[in-house]
C-alpha cells in the first residue's frame, strides 16, 4: 500500500478478496459462462468518481499509476455487487411483524394507521434515517420504494438517500379511495404532487422518481387516468404498483372495474404497463394476464416473505419464466418480515420447493444483483462488478455465525457456499456495504 497523507482520501480504493460477478442469467445448475469468479481478486475503485476502474487478479496490481491508494483486504470473504430490492414500503418499518389474517385486514388494521403518521415531517425524517440504516446493514444498496401519500414522505426519503449517495427509486402513492381520509388525495392533487416530486427529485444525484398508483383498489377511474397522463408525459420514469396478490383483493378490484376483463387489464387499459413497470406479487394470474405482462415487457416482482407471511399464495416462477416474463425478487417490507435479501431468497427457494420447482443458488444470487438491476433497467450502472459501473458493493462472510462456520468445514464448492449464505445468512453475514466505493456499514457503528 502506498503511504497516504493523514486525512487525505486515496485516489484509488482496492478491495481484495474472492470476487463474484454475474455476466448473464444462469442457465442450468452451474452455468460457468454466466459469471466471473476470481479466487484472489482486486476491485479497483476511483474514489473521485465512485466508479469501478478494474476488476482483476490480485497479482496484476491496482494499475492506473495512482500516487496514493488504499488496500482493504477482505479475504477470505466474497465480494459482490450490492443487493437490489425492487419492491419495499418505506413507511412500513413499524408494521413488520403485525398479526393479521390476510392482506386487506392487515392493510386496514395496521398499515394505513401507520402511514398516516408520515404527514408529520419530523416522523418521516426519523424513519427515513432508520430505513436506510437497515438497508445498509443488510447489504442493500438500491431499492424501489413506496412512500406514503404525503409529499413530505417523498422529501424525507430522497433527502436521506442523497445524504448517503444511494441510487434509489421512489414515489408518493396515489390513492383517492378505500383508505382513511388522512391517506386520500384526489385525482388532481395526486397528479400535481407527483409532478412536483418529479421536478424536485428525478435525476437529482442518483434519484429516480416512480409514478406510484398504490393499486387499483385505492384509485378511482379518474385517478388512474391521471396516472396514465403522468406516464405519457414522463415515459422514461418507472411505474410501480401491485397486482394479483390476494384472491379477495382480485375480486374487489374486478368489482370496482367491472368492464376491464381482469386485474392486469385495468393497468393495461390505462397504459401503465411497459419495460419499467414493476408489478408487485403477480401470484394468481390468468393465462391472458401472463401473456400481457410478457408482451409489454413489464416485470413480475416475486415477494416470497410477504406472500408467505400474509398467506397470499405461492408464486409460479417456472410458469412466468417459460412465458418470457421478466422476474425480479423483493422483500416487500413491511408485509415482508425481513430487510435481508438473503432471507428473501431463502423463502423464495422454499416457495418454489412447494411448487415442485427448483431455484439454484447461482440464479438466486443473479436475482439479488444483475437480475434485479436488469429488471429495474439499471444494469448499465449497477448490478455487476465491471469497469465503469458505480461501485455499490457488498462483502459476504460465509462463516458469519457459529453454525455457518461449522457448516463451512464441509463446503467444497462455490455453489454450496452460496446456498449456505442464502439459507443461513442475514445481516451478520454482511461484512461491509460500499456505496459509490465508500464503506457504509462500518460507518454506522462509528
Amino acid at each position: 500500500m502506498v503511504p497516504q497523507e493523514a486525512g487525505r482520501e486515496p485516489e484509488l480504493r482496492v478491495l481484495r478478496g474472492r470476487v463474484l460477478s454475474f455476466l448473464s442469467e444462469p442457465q442450468g445448475r452451474d452455468d460457468h459462462a454466466s459469471y466471473r469468479f476470481i479466487e484472489d481478486g482486486a476491485v479497483v475503485i476511483d474514489t473521485s468518481t465512485g466508479r469501478i476502474l478494474w476488476v482483476r487478479e490480485w497479482g496484476e496490481g491496482p494499475g492506473g499509476g495512482a500516487s496514493a491508494y488504499e488496500v482493504i483486504d477482505h479475504r477470505p470473504h466474497l465480494i459482490m455487487a450490492g443487493f437490489i430490492d425492487p419492491h419495499i414500503h418505506f413507511p412500513q418499518m413499524q408494521v413488520i411483524g403485525a398479526y393479521a389474517g390476510a392482506l386487506l385486514e392487515w392493510l386496514n388494521t395496521y398499515t394505513f394507521v401507520e402511514e398516516q403518521k408520515f404527514g408529520d415531517e419530523a416522523h418521516a425524517t426519523r424513519i427515513a434515517s432508520r430505513f436506510f440504516d437497515e438497508l445498509i446493514r443488510h447489504g442493500t444498496t438500491t431499492a424501489a420504494a413506496y412512500c406514503s401519500v404525503h409529499p413530505q414522505s417523498v422529501d424525507a426519503f430522497f433527502t436521506e438517500a442523497a445524504r448517503r449517495d444511494m441510487l434509489m427509486v421512489g414515489g408518493k402513492v396515489m390513492m383517492d379511495r378505500n383508505a382513511p381520509p388522512g391517506l386520500c388525495d384526489t385525482p388532481q392533487s395526486g397528479y400535481d404532487d407527483t409532478k412536483a416530486g418529479i421536478a424536485k427529485w428525478h435525476g437529482r444525484g442518483r434519484a429516480h422518481y416512480a409514478i406510484t398508483p398504490r393499486f387499483a383498489i385505492t384509485s378511482t377511474h379518474e385517478q388512474m387516468a391521471m396516472a396514465e397522463a403522468l406516464a405519457q408525459e414522463f415515459p422514461d420514469l418507472h411505474i410501480q404498483t401491485h397486482v394479483s396478490e390476494n384472491l379477495a383483493e382480485i375480486a374487489y378490484a374486478n368489482e370496482l372495474f367491472p368492464n376491464y376483463g381482469d386485474y392486469v387489464g385495468i393497468y393495461e387499459r390505462f397504459h401503465l404497463l411497459g419495460p419499467k413497470t414493476l408489478l408487485g406479487h403477480c401470484i394468481h394470474l390468468s393465462h391472458r394476464e401472463t401473456e400481457v405482462i410478457a408482451e409489454t415487457r413489464s416485470v413480475a416482482v416475486f415477494c416470497p416473505t410477504s406472500n408467505l407471511f400474509i398467506g397470499s399464495g405461492l408464486f409460479d416462477y417456472e410458469r412466468q419464466h417459460q412465458h418470457g416474463v421478466r422476474i425480479a425478487t423483493a422483500t416487500d417490507v413491511g408485509g415482508g418480515s425481513s430487510y435481508s435479501m438473503l432471507r428473501t431468497m431463502d423463502e423464495g427457494y422454499k416457495v418454489l420447493q412447494l411448487r415442485g420447482q427448483r431455484l439454484t443458488p447461482f440464479r438466486s444470487f443473479y436475482h439479488l444483483t444483475l437480475g434485479n438491476a436488469r429488471a429495474m433497467s439499471l444494469d448499465d450502472r449497477i448490478g455487476s462488478l465491471a469497469p465503469g459501473k458505480e461501485a455499490d458493493i457488498v462483502v459476504l462472510d460465509s462463516g458469519a455465525t457459529p453454525q455457518m462456520k461449522l457448516r463451512m468445514e464441509t463446503v467444497h464448492s462455490l455453489e454450496q457456499e452460496l446456498f449456505l449464505l442464502q439459507t443461513c445468512g442475514d445481516d451478520r453475514a454482511i461484512v461491509e456495504t460500499y456505496v459509490m466505493g465508500k464503506p457504509m456499514k462500518s460507518a454506522l457503528a462509528a
